[in-house]
């Protein structure tokens, strides 16, 4: 008998951004997977023209933060003008001293290290969706 771990999932949408079509297409299939409605952006510029078409609610950015229209806590910061009660996760192969000494914000505390698993992603979702306390604004 094989040991499953049950993960947590959702029915919220996420807003996803990722420049690597094929991180992008892997992380769509396990968000839609675990229940989460996504819309996918391959840059920051159309994450923000999705943002500003979507009538309804986003209630999370899942976003890269090095890509090649700027970094993912800039747009972070642009989208949530429009949507300031949505919360955010930042991913990136960069660690978050590597992204610092390059120029970018602080993506802590809501970051996550690629390559990530499945699971470990459906915990950091839920982990921020869930909580009461909003701690994810980023500084630009």
């Amino acid at each position: 008998m094989k040991n499953e771990t049950k993960m947590p999932r959702g029915t919220e949408t996420v807003l996803l951004v990722e420049d690597d079509e094929t991180v992008r297409r892997v992380t769509r299939m396990i968000l839609e997977d675990l229940g989460y409605r996504t819309l996918s952006a391959d840059c920051g510029a159309q994450a923000s023209k999705l943002n500003r078409s979507f009538n309804g609610e986003i209630h999370l950015l899942l976003s890269d933060i090095m890509m090649p229209d700027g970094n993912g806590v800039v747009w972070a910061t642009r989208i949530r003008r429009d949507r300031p009660s949505l919360s955010t996760l930042f991913m990136s192969a960069y660690t978050p001293e590597a992204l610092c000494n390059e120029g970018v914000p602080d993506p802590r505390p809501h970051f996550l290290q690629k390559p990530f698993r499945p699971d470990v992603l459906a915990q950091r979702i839920r982990d921020i969706l869930d909580s009461p306390v909003r701690d994810d604004k980023p500084v630009a």
